[in-house]
């Protein structure tokens, strides 16, 4: 892996940063999530464009998971962020009818709760050889937050459900 594939997986150098690579690739997804809300509007577009995004971030994650892994002389290497982006967008993807702030917020500390707390079957995942341990573990992740973020804005906070 060159210069440009560790680039690229550390989600533009976000991955090098030191003590919690995982959150900064997360808070860095989370801006280009509010890019993009702001851009496309909260609703059926922006949905779409998450899913794309995630599904993107995953299956080159998935492809450069062994190369990554093998480059950094490590399972998991904390460098590798653009498994954080997938997930996190997957979060942030079923919460198009909220309010872009408050989803890309809830999104983001969710997700992050539950990459790092890993409750079953996202431990078992990350067990996988390669990229797909990589990547799956952080997707878990992001449906547990997708599916704690409806519980608490539709049940706590529903101003910040739009129209």
């Amino acid at each position: 892996m060159g210069r440009t594939g560790k680039l690229l997986v550390s989600f533009f150098g976000l991955g090098y940063l030191p003590g919690m690579p995982g959150t900064f690739g997360s808070f860095g997804a989370a801006l280009l999530y509010l890019a993009l809300a702001f851009s496309v509007g909260p609703g059926m577009l922006l949905f779409a464009v998450c899913l794309a995004v995630a599904a993107v971030f995953s299956v080159f994650t998935i492809a450069m998971g062994a190369r990554a892994e093998k480059a950094f002389g490590r399972k998991d290497p904390p460098q590798v962020v653009t498994d954080e982006v997938a997930g996190y967008f997957l979060s942030a993807a079923f919460l198009f009818p909220v309010k872009p702030l408050a989803a890309a917020v809830c999104a983001f500390v969710l997700f992050r709760l539950f990459d790092i707390v890993k409750p079953p079957p996202a431990r078992q995942l990350e067990k996988l050889p390669g990229g797909w341990g990589l990547t799956l573990d952080d997707i878990a992740a992001g449906v547990y937050a997708c599916v704690a973020g409806h519980l608490f804005l539709w049940l706590v906070l529903p101003g910040c459900i739009t129209g």
